[in-house]
């Protein structure tokens, strides 16, 4: 959705128009951000769909917003397409089963598609790992994925995606998608959202106790399992830091907001724990539940310094990093270094990037980082805004159009 979402006001600069078709939003689990409609134009046609009610389908274990609104996506496309012409179809979303719809309308109405990869969709990634370790119905999840992507990706038009191993991973399984239009293009940077944010603070609360005695570390976004090595480099260093420096590092505490996608009240706090085996839990709060997009921004803004974990492989790149620039705090990353994340970072002098590969060298970064933050000799990011501007939601939207162009010129 935030792609799309931060595009939208910029597709008729570039030669596009849009009309965005979603789920009703009382179908859906999201934590709903009404303040998002103010980001949008107001000349954009967005359509709703229906999907079969949450409460009746939990009954038989089915869900998945995806499976549940598939057929009412069907019939109302259906519909749209046969009433207007349309040069493109753009599938922007995590919930990769709708894609199949893509060969149908390609077949019945002769329209290309698109599908953007913003995570895998199928992956093995999970299979070495103990149960515990496991998304929830992995079993079920694993098998509809291995069965579906086959059949979306035989006729797909173009790929997007915000990594190149992603892409890599797709013509690996399909060698035939290296000889249709692709292209690695990151979420745009959207300042329009900032200036929301700052105009609805009384709308917006913290997450956590804003105590002036205390230096605030903030991570917004999702924990699991596999981002808790880089938080055990973040508690080590912090560790390290109580034993050398004890009167000072006592003034920091970390924040980790909206980790769990599971419905409210219900997630596992997967970084806390680590907090807790290290000794120092009394430092950490991990809250599961999700909030809203503007709360989001609100609690980096009322942060001292901002929190990124990474992952041990390169192919993971974090989509709020943008934001996270925007805020202009002291950022701290822990990232592979090879990562686009990464890259990102330092060459916009954004903020300090610890090598999750190097234990060592980025335990000693992170101690650096977080004595600074506490004896407050961190100072402002001097960010090179001249390279950030190919980050922008302007310059990453010109992309798309790019690609746009090259899929329905062919």
């Amino acid at each position: 959705m935030q792609r799309v979402r931060m595009s939208l006001p910029f597709y008729e600069d570039f030669g596009w128009e849009a009309e965005v078709v979603a789920v009703k939003e009382k179908y859906t689990d999201a934590v709903f951000d009404y303040l998002l409609n103010q980001s949008i134009p107001k000349n954009i046609k967005i359509h709703h769909v229906d999907a079969l009610p949450k409460n009746w389908t939990i009954k038989i274990g089915l869900g998945s917003i995806a499976l549940r609104s598939l057929w009412h996506y069907r019939k109302y496309v259906d519909k749209l397409l046969k009433s207007k012409h349309f040069d493109l179809i753009f599938f922007s979303t995590t919930q990769f089963p709708v894609c199949i719809l893509g060969p149908y309308w390609k077949k019945k109405f002769g329209i290309p598609f698109i599908i953007d990869i913003q995570d895998p969709w199928f992956t093995n990634y999970y299979e070495d790992k103990p149960k515990h370790k496991r998304p929830k119905k992995y079993w079920f999840s694993y098998r509809l994925d291995k069965y579906l992507e086959p059949i979306a990706m035989k006729s797909v038009d173009g790929l997007m995606s915000v990594s190149d191993a992603y892409l890599d991973d797709l013509t690996t399984r399909y060698p035939h998608l290296r000889d249709i239009p692709s292209a690695t293009i990151t979420f745009g940077a959207f300042r329009k959202d900032l200036e929301i944010a700052e105009n609805s603070k009384e709308q917006l609360k913290p997450s956590y106790d804003l105590n002036p005695e205390h230096k605030h570390i903030v991570y917004v976004g999702r924990g699991g399992f596999d981002m808790q090595w880089a938080v055990m480099l973040l508690l080590k260093g912090f560790k390290i830091g109580l034993k050398k420096e004890n009167d000072l590092f006592e003034k920091i505490r970390f924040h980790f907001i909206g980790t769990s996608y599971a419905p409210l009240g219900s997630g596992t706090k997967t970084l806390y724990s680590v907090a807790e085996k290290l000794g120092v839990g009394k430092y950490v709060t991990e809250q599961t539940d999700r909030i809203s997009f503007y709360e989001s921004i609100f609690n980096l803004q009322c942060a001292d310094a901002l929190f990124i974990p990474g992952h041990k492989k390169p192919a993971y790149t974090a989509s709020k990093i943008y934001p996270y620039i925007l805020i202009e705090k002291p950022i701290l990353a822990v990232f592979n270094p090879e990562s686009s994340a990464s890259s990102s970072i330092i060459d916009c002098k954004a903020g300090y990037v610890a090598d999750i590969l190097n234990f060592k060298s980025a335990v000693s970064t992170i101690f650096n980082f977080l004595r600074d933050v506490a004896n407050n000799s961190m100072q402002k990011p001097k960010t090179d805004w001249k390279e950030f501007e190919k980050y922008r939601a302007k310059a990453t939207t010109e992309r798309q159009c790019n690609l746009f162009d090259q899929i329905v010129n062919e």
